[in-house]
């Protein structure tokens, strides 16, 4: 067998759901590219299994894994650690690919490094370095050849922290089926004339304490519009997890929401919607590439309100930081009031300039997360360039 006809051998290490995705979605890329099979080794849920590995442990052992959840259960953490690397380093594989994560997998990057210096490492998915600890950059240069990038400002980002080079290869809700449908929706021509219903999107957050700290605000400043003279219907997606808690929460409304759980209807009511009122986080870029205006608000919990003096980014509205320019409104905090929360929407389902602004700004949005080809692709095109970089 020649080199050429040789399985194309990957150890990967991924946690939860979505690097198992990516994960496996990058495996059929590079099979597709390199015309060999690939042979998985490694850590990887469902998807990635579909695709042939056979996995050291459960993958749930090492998902959601933030910083206080890593304090929390250290002697254990440490024991996967060292049991994945040294696998991994036992294995030599061609590549080994650590996807997200990276309070987990970027340890095990490290002690493959210096246990088997000669294995090529790619991260899937860049660290939060621009937006706070921007030291965990360069930390990562001397153990991670190359990261693929979800957000088209990474790769600079990285280069100017002195992190390991970066590569744009796009995210996945770009191409999404609901987020392409909810912006097709968007762009019929819509009545936004005062008389009309309206309807408002109302997305309290995906944590408990999310949910807990702006459900009554948000249900206040429904009451506002209407008081105001605006007959609204609302709508509020949100994820099993959280859904008995927000159900709990609104039962006591006036005007109560329609609660949405399953994610088909949550793409239709992005489709439908004239406004939503969020809580900030990776739903503002599901929205913006939608097409559907916001106001982003967000409340520290206590616990995490030292932590707040370490972030270094100047918004934490993602479509701001890709537009590179202020699109979203954000309020933080004592500032996030119904009152100015309720006037605020009330421009942005008029006919508005405030309204044209963000329209205007998501059409950038979508231009500068744009690619010729498919993340997986792309991903494959920087893993194979590594490998080869790597031995030559």
């Amino acid at each position: 067998m020649t080199a050429a006809d040789a399985p194309l051998r990957i150890a990967i290490v991924a946690g939860e759901e979505s690097g198992d995705l990516l994960g496996a979605d990058l495996v059929r890329a590079l099979a597709a590219k390199s015309r060999r099979s690939v042979e998985l080794t490694g850590v990887g849920g469902r998807h990635l299994q579909e695709l042939g590995l056979k996995p050291l442990f459960d993958p749930g052992d090492i998902a959601l894994m933030g910083l206080m959840a890593v304090l929390k259960d250290l002697p254990r953490l440490v024991k996967r650690i060292g049991q994945t690397a040294r696998f991994v380093a036992d294995q030599k594989p061609d590549c080994l690919i650590t996807i997200d994560g990276p309070d987990f997998t970027l340890r095990v990057a490290k002690k493959v490094r210096s246990l088997a210096p000669s294995i090529p490492i790619v991260h899937y998915v860049c660290p939060s370095v621009w937006a706070w600890r921007p030291g965990r950059a360069p930390a990562m240069r001397p153990h991670v050849d190359r990261v693929l990038c979800l957000l088209p400002f990474e790769p600079a980002a990285l280069k100017r922290l002195g992190g390991p080079p970066g590569t744009y290869v796009g995210h996945r809700l770009s191409n999404d089926p609901g987020v392409v449908a909810a912006s097709k929706a968007q762009s019929a021509n819509r009545d936004l004339s005062p008389d009309r219903e309206k309807t408002l999107l109302l997305l309290p957050g995906s944590r408990r304490g999310e949910v807990r700290g702006l459900i009554d605000v948000f249900a206040k400043t429904a009451t506002i519009l209407g008081e105001r003279g605006h007959r609204l219907r609302l709508l509020l997606p949100t994820v099993p997890h959280v859904a008995g808690l927000v159900k709990e929460a609104v039962a006591h409304w006036t005007h109560k929401p329609d609660v949405i759980v399953d994610p088909a209807g949550k793409w239709r009511a992005f489709g439908e919607a004239d406004a939503a009122l969020i809580a900030s986080g990776t739903v503002s870029l599901e929205l913006a590439l939608s097409g559907v205006p916001m106001v982003s608000c967000y409340r520290v919990e206590p616990v995490m309100r030292p932590a707040q003096r370490f972030i270094t980014v100047w918004s934490a509205a993602l479509p701001n930081l890709i537009a590179d320019r202020p699109v979203v409104p954000e309020f933080y905090d004592p500032y996030v009031k119904p009152e100015n929360l309720a006037r605020q929407l009330e421009a942005l389902m008029s006919d508005s300039g405030m309204r044209a602004w963000q329209k205007d700004g998501f059409a950038e949005v979508r231009r500068r997360m744009a690619t010729d080809r498919p993340a997986g692709e792309l991903a494959a095109d920087a893993v194979i360039e590594t490998i080869a970089t790597h031995r030559g």
